[in-house]
C-alpha cells in the first residue's frame, strides 16, 4: 500500500499498446443525450469520493491520480458527445451534440469550483509528498486550475462566477454553431463572374431557371472569387456577405461574452480578461503585449506603405485600361485580386497552373510518406471503419522499426454543409497510462475543407493550402507522438505558447524542392513534377506583402487586446478604427 506522503515515479515502465479498439463511437442524437448524463454521473461520483477522503487517508493516488484517470476516461468518451457538432452531416445529431456540450461544459465548470475537493489537494500538499517530475506537474496545475477558477473568492461571489462561466460557455458554442451553421450564398450572373477560369464556373450550383451562379462563403468558393473576378462589384458584395454572416444573431452574443468576461476579471482580482488569460503565457500581461504589437506594427508600415504603392499602381493601371476612375484605395476585396495580379505579373507564380501539380490523392500520399520517414512511424489505412461521412478516412500508426500499434486518425478533407468552416486538429483520445499499465493509445482527427473534385478534374490543392495540410497534420502527429503518463498533458494539451511550434517548423517543408517533387504530379500527367524554374519564382514570391499580411495580423491582436480591455463594446469598434488597421488597405504616402 502507498504511503501517505510519497508515491511511486511516473516513469513506470508499461506493457506495449495493444489495439483495443478506438473509442470514438458514432451515436445517435438520443445516444449522445445518454452519454453525456452517464459521464457527468460516473464523474460526480469520482468527485464525491476524493472530497470524502479522511485527512490522514489522502494519497496522492487517491486524490490526484484518481481524478487524473477519471478525467483520462471522460476526454476520451466526452468526443463522442461533442465532435458530431463539428463533423455530422444529421442537423438533429449536430443539435444533440452542441447541447450535450453545453451540459458538459457547465458541469467540468462546476467541478473545477468544488472547494471540498480543492481543501483535499491543498493538504495533499501540505504532506510534500515525493513525486516524479510529471506527477508534481499534474498536482500543481490542478491547484492552480482551482484557483484561477475563484476557489480563494467568498461562497456567494463564487456561486455569481459560476454562473458567469457557464453562461460564457453556452454563448461561446452558440456562436460558433451558427458559424457551422451558416448557410449564407450570393447569387451572380455569368457577366458578374468574369475572370474566373470556365471550369470553376460550370461546377458551380446554378437557380433554377440557370441565370444565375449560387455562391456559399465556403472556402473553394469564396476564395478563387476574391482573387480572380475582375469585377470590383462582384468582389465587394461578396467581401459583405462573407463579412456580415449571422452579423444579427452573433454581435449581441459576442457583446454579452465580452462583458461576462469583464465581470468575471472583476471577481478574480485581475484588470482585464486580457490580464486573467495572459497570467499563464510567456508575455504576462496585456501591457507587454500591447507594448510588443506596437512595435511591431511600427517596423512593419514602411514595408507594408511600399507594397501597397505596388499594388495600387496595379488597381490604378487597370482602371485606366478600362476607362473607370480609381478611387486610389486598396480595399479589403481589392486585396486578394491584386495581389494575385502582383504575383503573375512580377514573379510569374500563377496559382491556376501551380495547382495542377498539386491533385489531392498525390499530396496526400507524398506528406503520409514523408511523416512516415521524419517519424519512423507506418500508417495503414483501415478498411470500412465506422465513419460520419463516406468522404472520412481512417488510419492505424504503427512504430515502423517494432511494428508496435502507435495510434489512429481520421482524414475529413472537403467542405459540406453544417462541418466545421476552417481546418483544424481535433484530438479525440488522449494517450495515458491505465491502471492496468497498458498505454491508451491517442486518436485525432483533421478535420479542412479543401476542394472537392470535381467532373473533369480531381480535388487540386494550391500551394498554400499544401502548407495548411502539413501544417494541421502536424498537430496530428504532435497527438500520435505523445508519450505522456497522464492525459491532461497528451498531444497538444502543451503550454499555449507552444502549441503551434511544432506544426510552424513542420510546414517548411513544403518549400523545399526534394519535398515539393515528392508532393506533386501533374493530374494529367503523372510523370511530370512540379518543375524547378516554378518552383524557385515560387520561393522568391514567399514574402511578398508580408508587410500588409503580418499588419492584418496585427489588427486581429489588438482588437481582441482592445475588445477586452474594460471598455464598452461600441467604443471599442470605434477604437479599432483609429488604430488604422481596419480592413481597408490605405496608402499613407
Amino acid at each position: 500500500m502507498e504511503a501517505s506522503g510519497t508515491v511511486a515515479s511516473s516513469e513506470q515502465s508499461t506493457k506495449p499498446v495493444t489495439r483495443a479498439g478506438n473509442l470514438l463511437k458514432i451515436l445517435t442524437a438520443d445516444e449522445i443525450t445518454k452519454q453525456a448524463d452517464r459521464i457527468i454521473a460516473q464523474s460526480k461520483a469520482v468527485h464525491d469520493a476524493v472530497a470524502a477522503l479522511p485527512e490522514n487517508e489522502i494519497t496522492f493516488a487517491n486524490s490526484v491520480k484518481a481524478l487524473a484517470d477519471n478525467e483520462a476516461v471522460v476526454t476520451t468518451l466526452s468526443a463522442s458527445c461533442y465532435f458530431p457538432s463539428y463533423v455530422s452531416t444529421d442537423k438533429e445529431i449536430r443539435d444533440a451534440s452542441t447541447e450535450a456540450n453545453k451540459k458538459l461544459e457547465a458541469f467540468y465548470i462546476e467541478c473545477d469550483m468544488r472547494e471540498d475537493v480543492y481543501l483535499v489537494l491543498q493538504k495533499l500538499h501540505a504532506l510534500r509528498p515525493n513525486l516524479a517530475p510529471e506527477a508534481e506537474r499534474l498536482h500543481k496545475k490542478m491547484l492552480e486550475s482551482f484557483q484561477r477558477n475563484g476557489l480563494g473568492l467568498p461562497k456567494e461571489q463564487r456561486e455569481e462566477l459560476k454562473q458567469i462561466k457557464t453562461r460564457i460557455s453556452e454563448l461561446c458554442l452558440d456562436f460558433e454553431k451558427n458559424m457551422n451553421e451558416d448557410k449564407t450564398t450570393i447569387e451572380f450572373t455569368k457577366e458578374e463572374l468574369a475572370g474566373l477560369p470556365e471550369d470553376f464556373v460550370q461546377e458551380l450550383p446554378q437557380t433554377e431557371d440557370k441565370s444565375k451562379y449560387i455562391i456559399s462563403m465556403k472556402y473553394p468558393e469564396y476564395f478563387p472569387i476574391m482573387e480572380k473576378a475582375s469585377t470590383e462589384t462582384t468582389r465587394q458584395r461578396l467581401d459583405k456577405a462573407n463579412d456580415t454572416r449571422v452579423l444579427d444573431t452573433n454581435v449581441p452574443l459576442l457583446e454579452e461574452i465580452v462583458s461576462l468576461r469583464s465581470k468575471a476579471a472583476d471577481l478574480l482580482g485581475y484588470t482585464s480578461h486580457g490580464d486573467y488569460v495572459l497570467e499563464n503565457r510567456m508575455a504576462k500581461t496585456t501591457a507587454t503585449v500591447s507594448s510588443f504589437l506596437a512595435d511591431l506594427k511600427q517596423k512593419l508600415v514602411p514595408f507594408a506603405d511600399a507594397e501597397l504603392k505596388q499594388l495600387l499602381a496595379l488597381k490604378d493601371a487597370e482602371k485606366k485600361k478600362n476607362g473607370e476612375t480609381s478611387d486610389g484605395v486598396i480595399n479589403n476585396w481589392d486585396f486578394r485580386y491584386y495581389l494575385r495580379m502582383l504575383l503573375q505579373t512580377e514573379y510569374q507564380v500563377d496559382d491556376d497552373e501551380i495547382k495542377n501539380y498539386f491533385p489531392m490523392d498525390v499530396v496526400t500520399k507524398g506528406l503520409l510518406d514523408i511523416y512516415q520517414e521524419l517519424l519512423g512511424l507506418r500508417f495503414e489505412e483501415v478498411s470500412n471503419p465506422e465513419k460520419w461521412h463516406p468522404d472520412v478516412q481512417l488510419f492505424d500508426v504503427l512504430d515502423s522499426t517494432t511494428t508496435e500499434f502507435v495510434g489512429q486518425f481520421y482524414l475529413d478533407l472537403f467542405p459540406r454543409d453544417g462541418k466545421y468552416t476552417h481546418a483544424a486538429a481535433f484530438p479525440l483520445q488522449p494517450t495515458y497510462i491505465m491502471a492496468d499499465t497498458t498505454r491508451q493509445f491517442p486518436t485525432a482527427a483533421m478535420v479542412a475543407n479543401f476542394t472537392k473534385p470535381g467532373k473533369d478534374k480531381p480535388s487540386l490543392l494550391k500551394h498554400d493550402e499544401v502548407v495548411t495540410y502539413f501544417h494541421e497534420f502536424g498537430h496530428i502527429m504532435h497527438n500520435i507522438c505523445s508519450k505522456v503518463t497522464y492525459a491532461r498533458f497528451s498531444g497538444t494539451s502543451v503550454e499555449r505558447d507552444f502549441v503551434e511550434a511544432p506544426s510552424q517548423m513542420l510546414e517548411n517543408w513544403c518549400w523545399e524542392g526534394p519535398v515539393l517533387q515528392r508532393l506533386s504530379a501533374h493530374y494529367q500527367e503523372r510523370d511530370k513534377h512540379l518543375p524547378e524554374e516554378l518552383q524557385k519564382r515560387m520561393v522568391a514570391a514567399k514574402n511578398v506583402c508580408t508587410g500588409l499580411l503580418n499588419l492584418r495580423q496585427i489588427f486581429f491582436g489588438l482588437f481582441d487586446q482592445t475588445l477586452h480591455a474594460k471598455r464598452k463594446y461600441t467604443q471599442v469598434v470605434q477604437e479599432s478604427v483609429l488604430l488604422g488597421l481596419t480592413h481597408t488597405y490605405t496608402h499613407s504616402a
